[in-house]
């Protein structure tokens, strides 16, 4: 056997190796990984966050909220992984006017404090991020936007961060939800520019940047507030999708929509959508549960 080969069969056994062990990992560490990645190529390559202490504050409100909550509700402190990405999205995802603080206490507050009060079944209906931002957008609209192009379009760091998110995703078991929206996103604005006359790719290319990339492996993905069901993920991801051209259109036609709708289409979509699939999916379980269990 040639030395190439060898190298090949050990490559191949490599991989092979670590991709085994990554299913025996937790999938909370994987994502965690993954929202690491982001926040490293975030800061050190284009200094996004506006000060250290935005990232101090909204980990600690995030990870404390969650450690207290958990032990009033549980009896016991949980783990905090969750808290952390949810720390790290609000510190990536929200642009306070000047130097205010304040959003990223209330906002965290808000991500956490949502799993424990919005709930039906113990299931927590909305992603803690997507809920925070969107309830920060909708109360504080001229004090409080979300993150749109500060990644720039370098080619290499978002081919790195997709690779990772597309490998994880794949490994995690969502990577259909991804690929499902990104496919209805480009054929939906493909045919809004059509109709509105306009030119394609200025519409479809906010897709590649940091924004969409969070919401495409951390928000629209979020294994606890997913429905059941491959098929089911899939349908519920393309209503994400008709929501936010919807919106998109209506924002072009000049209807009078809250600034929230007009600054961040795809999360207010997130939020209108994925928390009613997935009541209607708990309601639905429990029905056949109901009618699947013994006399």
């Amino acid at each position: 056997m040639s030395d190439a080969t060898t190298a090949t069969a050990m490559d191949r056994n490599l991989f092979v190796r670590a991709w085994d062990w990554s299913n025996k990992l937790d999938q909370r560490y994987l994502i965690a990984f993954l929202i690491t990645l982001v926040l490293l190529a975030a800061q050190l390559r284009y200094h996004m966050f506006g000060g250290y202490e935005r990232l101090a504050l909204s980990l600690a409100v995030c990870v404390g909220t969650e450690a207290v909550l958990s032990w009033f509700d549980r009896g016991k402190v949980i783990n905090l992984l969750s808290a952390y990405i949810s720390g790290i999205s609000l510190t990536l995802l929200t642009k306070p006017q000047g130097g205010a603080l304040w959003p990223f206490v209330i906002g965290g507050f808000l991500a956490i404090s949502s799993k424990y009060v919005l709930r039906y079944r113990d299931n927590h209906l909305w992603n803690p991020t997507n809920f925070a931002i969107c309830a920060l957008l909708l109360l504080a609209p001229s004090r409080v936007s979300v993150l749109s192009h500060q990644f720039g379009n370098d080619l290499t760091t978002n081919l790195v961060i997709w690779a990772f998110g597309l490998v994880i995703a794949a490994r995690v078991g969502v990577l259909h939800i991804t690929l499902t929206y990104v496919a209805s996103f480009l054929v939906l604005n493909t045919l809004r520019a059509a109709l509105l006359g306009q030119a394609i790719l200025p519409e479809i290319a906010p897709i590649t940047g940091p924004m969409y990339q969070l919401f495409l492996f951390f928000m629209i993905t979020d294994p606890r507030t997913v429905v059941k069901g491959k098929r089911r993920q899939v349908i519920v991801a393309i209503l994400i999708a008709l929501m936010e051209t919807m919106i998109r259109f209506a924002s072009d036609q000049g209807w009078p929509l809250p600034t929230a709708f007009n600054a961040a289409p795809a999360l207010m979509s997130l939020a209108l959508v994925g928390p009613v699939a997935k009541y209607l999916d708990l309601r639905r379980s429990a029905r056949t549960a109901v009618k699947t269990a013994p006399s």
